[in-house]
């Protein structure tokens, strides 16, 4: 699933892709669509309404911020996500850290309740980006800027800036008042493949009391087809500083990479995932 993500407390949500020339037959078998806006509408419903091949995945994400790296290997199960941190700055996990990781789980293990409350906030969150990725084709006006070739195959580059008209139905919304750049849509499945957006200027969130994200920032994000029509977000860079209360500054500086996607059981518990990343 496309995801546009802020940090929680300003809640909103792909390795760099490499750009070669168009040739003019592929222009000519992917002709720009007449409607930008009609092809941001199909690729949100698409990300909306995709059962991601059917099953779980599994996979390693790398996240680095400005206190170092983290790297987990990631299950998911129907019983929500569950996570093995196995490096912390490229490194491997000190004895002390990895007991601890071990316990972590094992106390997973043992209390369910808490791995429900996990894969309740997960679901939370999964609700609030696909209320962004809907609000897509409304929050911008679209200018189709020709065809760029990606490692998934062609995609239509589109150019946005925000669209006056839209009224923001939260606060995470009011985010798009302020943001332009150019969304990336897959030509073949019509899948959001790239949003490289920077804010144009400051947003305000509950006029500025709540917070604010002041201009400049950037948001990456880039997701792909890894297999069996199954698109993940596989870089997140996230370049945004602001204030919270009107007191608190604020820098998120993130990056997050994923890699090494690879089916497991659609029959998968959380505890089952437990188990085999224990046993590794």
């Amino acid at each position: 699933m496309f995801q546009i993500a802020l940090p929680r407390c300003l809640q909103f949500v792909l390795p760099a892709m490499l750009l070669v020339s168009c040739s003019a037959r592929l222009y000519a078998q992917e002709p720009p669509p007449e409607d930008p806006v009609a092809l941001v509408r199909a690729a949100s419903w698409n990300e909306l309404h995709s059962s991601n091949s059917g099953h779980p995945f599994r996979f390693r994400l790398r996240k680095q911020d400005e206190t170092g790296s983290t790297t987990k290997d990631i299950i998911e199960t129907k019983d929500g996500d569950i996570a093995r941190l196995i490096a912390v700055n490229d490194k491997p996990l000190t004895p002390e850290r990895a007991q601890a990781e071990r316990d972590r789980l094992d106390n997973l293990l043992a209390h369910p309740e808490l791995q429900a409350h996990r894969h309740k906030k997960e679901q939370e969150d999964s609700a609030r980006e696909n209320e962004m990725v809907r609000l897509l084709p409304d929050a911008f006006i679209y200018t189709y800027n020709g065809i760029v070739n990606t490692p998934n195959g062609p995609a239509w580059r589109l150019d946005f800036v925000p669209n006056e008209k839209f009224l923001p139905p939260d606060r995470e919304a009011q985010v798009y008042h302020g943001m332009a750049g150019q969304l990336w849509i897959d030509c073949t499945q019509k899948r959001l493949s790239r949003l490289d957006a920077h804010l144009i200027s400051d947003v305000n969130f509950g006029w500025g009391v709540i917070g604010r994200l002041y201009k400049g920032g950037t948001i990456l994000v880039i997701q792909k087809d890894v297999g069996e029509n199954h698109w993940e977000a596989l870089h997140l860079k996230l370049n945004l500083t602001g204030k919270i209360l009107m007191v608190h500054n604020v820098t998120f500086q993130t990056t997050e990479d994923s890699s090494d996607h690879r089916p497991v059981s659609n029959a998968l518990t959380y505890k089952d995932a437990i188990h085999i990343l224990e046993s590794e």
